[in-house]
């Protein structure tokens, strides 16, 4: 790591500027020649060993060289502590994650007596066995004939054929569970075995006993889930009883959906899951391995790999709008002609990218609206979010960018979806069916999509940008429902990102935006918790853990660069740039930035689902330092200190 010295006495900002001017050269060096940025989007365990599992279900010749390096990968996260898998960077142990990371490693040829295999079963059979894991982990042991589908619950595939008034409908389900579950019905009508030639197989990760099967829904209730689970018996004593031809029908209809999504290269979806899903229906649908629509499903897939010199991994998902959007903030910031110039050439690569002929599912619910998003990935015109959209709207306006017509449709865009409490979610309107969360299905408690601060705060962030008042209906309406989900102590939960830090940055740049004063209670009690929560060292972190139901308030955690970043651009965004909070945190940036001029973090801040799934985004601790650091310097050599832009 490298130490900057201390600014002259007379140039107060010369190490700032040094380090701005390093990040930025640095960032420039990563940016594509076309203009976009994309970074690595690592997850935890079981997406690499999901993708290893994938293989040997479709019986795909054996790559070695590549099923060796996921396994250092695998070895390597593995934890000296409790000997399992978590679900992020020095996270407590997750048995689903486990089960799935010991199945590939002794698919690839571990030794289930190798004394890192046996502790990792040691550690399986003490929190209960294969038999207690999740839904999808006990789905994908079935797919091997490892696990028994009665232990997975019953849906069947005529779901997809159920009026939008039943209760339990798909345009019901987040964009992400729809893409997942409809050729998930296909398979688990068919129950089709894995090929599996090496039958592998993991019998010594079960205990014989019943298993206690959790979710982890924020808040299930006890009649619906009564309710659901009848439901199941009901369903599956009547499995096999359909109608011959209503079965049909149904995964026919299950079949042409996903055609309909598939999204060339870029899979169904864009992510890991669905992807994997649609090639296992593809196959199990009598597809040839040439067929063009099983290819490209199959290349979806395959497109995810990260595969370096010892070690590789499969992401869940690609990240360049998102990186590409926040980059491009970061080097407006910066500032100076070049770095200007490398915003612009990445707004001109985001432009075409913008949906503006695909009605996606969204539309089920909000008929009518305009396509005019923008996705998170290359291709996914089904499923833009506005999250993404708000971030790409602002920079381009920030930009001044001549042509206003992809502004203007994002902006139809994301208030048609403004759902009817005043916030917004990622992907569809009103996605707030909480009974869902009850299916025996739904133990993840991600089924739905509904408002958040975060995104709600970017919303809010984008409309004020763009000169609309609080006064105006909408408006007032956001803002009243991000002035309800303050927590009591003073901070915004965090879907998105991790968690509380994030969700306070973000509803802070917001309340900016919407011309609030530091003064204003909303604005005060939460910036008495960033400076309460600052670490000794002047930075700021936040575990995974901080989703923890049992939370009672802030756990300190080791610093890291995206969070102090976030605190600092969201203590700047409330007046507090002149603050010994403010300072401290810029100068422990300062200090932590690297000899290539980014910043390294290996700890996760990126959310996917709470309690669940993590991302780490390569790209947080590359864009967002460098980001608050040139608004420090900004501001100091300002005369009104006042952010004047929505992030």
């Amino acid at each position: 790591m490298a130490t900057l010295a201390p600014p002259a006495a007379d140039h107060p900002l010369a190490a700032v500027d040094a380090a701005v001017d390093r990040a930025a050269a640095a960032l420039t060096d990563a940016q594509r020649v076309d203009g976009h940025w994309v970074f690595e989007l690592e997850a935890d365990c079981t997406i690499p060993a999901e993708y290893v599992l994938l293989r040997h279900y479709l019986g795909e010749p054996v790559d070695a060289v590549l099923e060796a390096k996921i396994a250092r990968y695998l070895h390597r996260i593995q934890s000296a502590t409790h000997h399992g898998w978590g679900l992020f960077h020095a996270g407590g142990f997750d048995l689903s994650a486990s089960v799935k990371a010991y199945y590939a490693l002794k698919m690839i040829g571990d030794d289930v007596d190798a004394p890192h295999m046996a502790r990792a079963r040691a550690a399986i059979l003490a929190a209960g066995g294969a038999a207690a894991s999740n839904v999808f982990t006990r789905i994908q042991l079935a797919l091997f004939d490892a696990g028994p589908w009665s232990a997975v619950p019953t849906m069947p595939p005529e779901i997809i054929l159920l009026p939008r008034w039943f209760p339990i409908h798909l345009s019901k389900m987040s964009y992400w569970a729809r893409t997942v579950v409809v050729p998930l019905l296909v398979l688990a009508a068919r129950r089709p075995v894995a090929r599996n030639a090496k039958n592998i197989r993991v019998d010594e990760l079960y205990t014989g006993k019943a298993a206690h099967l959790e979710t982890r829904a924020a808040d299930p209730k006890w009649l619906w889930t009564k309710g659901f689970n009848a439901l199941d018996r009901v369903l599956k004593a009547v499995d096999g009883l359909w109608p011959t031809k209503l079965r049909e029908r149904a995964i026919k209809t299950c079949e042409n959906w996903v055609v309909e999504r598939l999204n060339g290269e870029d899979g169904l979806g864009a992510i890991y899951p669905a992807m994997a899903n649609s090639v296992m229906m593809f196959d199990l649908l009598g597809y040839p391995e040439d067929h063009p629509t099983r290819a490209i499903a199959r290349q979806s897939v395959e497109n995810l790999l990260v595969i370096g010199e010892e070690e590789a991994y499969c992401q869940p998902c690609v990240s360049p709008v998102w990186d590409t959007a926040l980059a491009a903030h970061a080097m407006m910031e910066a500032g100076g002609e070049v770095n200007q110039a490398r915003a612009e050439a990445a707004l001109d690569w985001l432009k075409p990218r913008q949906v503006l002929d695909v009605e996606g599912d969204w539309a089920e619910e909000r008929p009518g609206v305009r396509p005019g998003g923008w996705a998170f990935q290359y291709n996914n015109d089904h499923y833009p979010d506005l999250d993404d959209t708000a971030v790409v709207v602002m920079a381009m306006d920030r930009a001044a960018v001549a042509d206003r017509m992809p502004i203007d449709r994002g902006v139809e865009w994301t208030v048609g979806l403004q759902s009817k409490n005043g916030g917004w979610g990622a992907f569809d309107a009103d996605n707030s069916y909480d009974y869902l969360n009850n299916l025996p299905f739904a133990d993840h408690g991600a089924l739905l999509d509904p408002p958040t601060a975060d995104v709600s705060a970017r919303c809010v962030s984008m409309l004020a940008q763009l000169g609309e008042g609080r006064d105006s209906p909408r408006m007032a309406a956001a803002l009243d429902y991000l002035r309800r989900e303050q927590e009591p102590d003073g901070s915004w939960f965090g879907r998105w990102g991790v968690n509380y830090i994030y969700g306070t940055w973000s509803v802070l740049c917001a309340l900016n935006a919407a011309g609030l004063e530091p003064e204003e209670p909303m604005v005060a009690r939460a910036v008495a918790w960033l400076r309460a929560i600052q670490n000794p060292d002047g930075g700021w972190g936040e575990d995974c853990d901080s989703y923890d139901l049992k939370r009672t308030g802030h756990v300190p955690a080791p610093s890291t660069a995206s969070q102090t970043a976030w605190a600092l651009l969201g203590l700047m965004a409330a007046g507090e740039v002149e603050s010994e909070a403010v300072q401290r945190g810029t100068e422990w940036l300062a200090a932590h930035q690297e000899a290539d001029g980014l910043w390294g973090q290996e700890y996760y801040t990126g959310g996917g689902f709470p309690r669940v799934f993590y991302l780490r985004y390569h790209g947080y601790p590359k864009y967002f330092p460098l980001w608050a650091m040139a608004r420090y310097r900004n501001l100091k050599r300002s005369n009104t200190k006042r952010v004047t832009v929505g992030m």
